[in-house]
């Protein structure tokens, strides 16, 4: 089946409100008003975004606390050796405290070279760049932390998911996404591509492929893209409600009254 622009601007309409976040590792980034703290936050939150909602909410809680309520200077004033000891017992599946603690020992060098985690992404974003897969793969290397579960290899062909949705985040502004990065266009934006989302984009036959990978990822947001070029990621968050959200099935974004 199809869908048409109209359709999916209705489902954006109707279901991209905060109303429908909770329960979402999103809705952290709303205490945090300063940039500084809300692109850390949103680093951590999507990075942690794996297994059952309810846990993942409780993993970014048990970080968050212990980080204050400035974890832009938690981290700059916190001396990288001590961040396993404070994060020492922490585990969210395959993540430990060891991961947590190079991942923020990662973030205290970026932030010293740097000043913020979008000058460190910018640095690697090309203008000639259809997407921002190049950017990302320099903005993970530099981040120096890729060898466990927690970072993803976008140059092993992986659809880098919650990396993905951490940019959406962070460069699209709407009723939902904070936003509140520069210089990098919703354009360029790839859509996270979860089992949801994979199996939205093959029932409305944006993809042929069957794993979901990078190049399925592409395959949906290029269909995306021609609905909306500007903004090819706009509808993740509607679509993916379902199926998410507790009171949202699969089935029902299928009935004629959605579609």
């Amino acid at each position: 089946m199809k869908i048409s622009k109209a359709e999916l601007e209705s489902l954006y309409k109707t279901y991209n409100k905060r109303k429908y976040v909770h329960p979402d590792p999103l809705e952290f980034l709303y205490n945090y008003p300063d940039i500084r703290d809300r692109e850390i936050v949103g680093l951590i939150a999507s990075s942690l975004a794996y297994g059952r909602v309810a846990q993942i909410i409780k993993s970014v809680e048990r970080i968050l606390v212990k980080m204050g309520p400035a974890p832009y200077q938690f981290i700059l004033k916190t001396r990288p050796a001590h961040f396993r000891k404070i994060f020492c017992g922490f585990k969210h599946r395959f993540t430990t405290h060891y991961d947590i603690g190079d991942l923020l020992s990662s973030l205290n060098r970026i932030l010293k070279e740097y000043g913020s985690l979008n000058e460190c992404f910018s640095a690697g974003m090309g203008s000639d760049e259809e997407t921002v897969i190049p950017a990302l793969g320099k903005f993970l290397e530099k981040l120096d932390c890729t060898g466990g579960y927690l970072i993803p290899l976008p140059h092993r062909g992986s659809a880098c998911k919650r990396m993905h949705l951490y940019l959406r985040w962070m460069a699209r502004k709407d009723s939902v996404d904070p936003g509140g990065w520069k210089g990098i266009s919703p354009d360029k934006l790839i859509i996270p591509l979860d089992t949801h989302m994979a199996n939205i984009g093959k029932t409305l036959g944006m993809t042929k492929r069957k794993s979901a990978d990078q190049k399925m990822a592409i395959d949906i947001t290029n269909s995306f893209r021609a609905v909306s070029p500007e903004d090819p990621v706009k509808y993740d968050f509607a679509l993916t409600r379902f199926g998410i959200h507790p009171d949202m099935e699969m089935d029902d974004l299928l009935r004629p009254k959605n579609l």
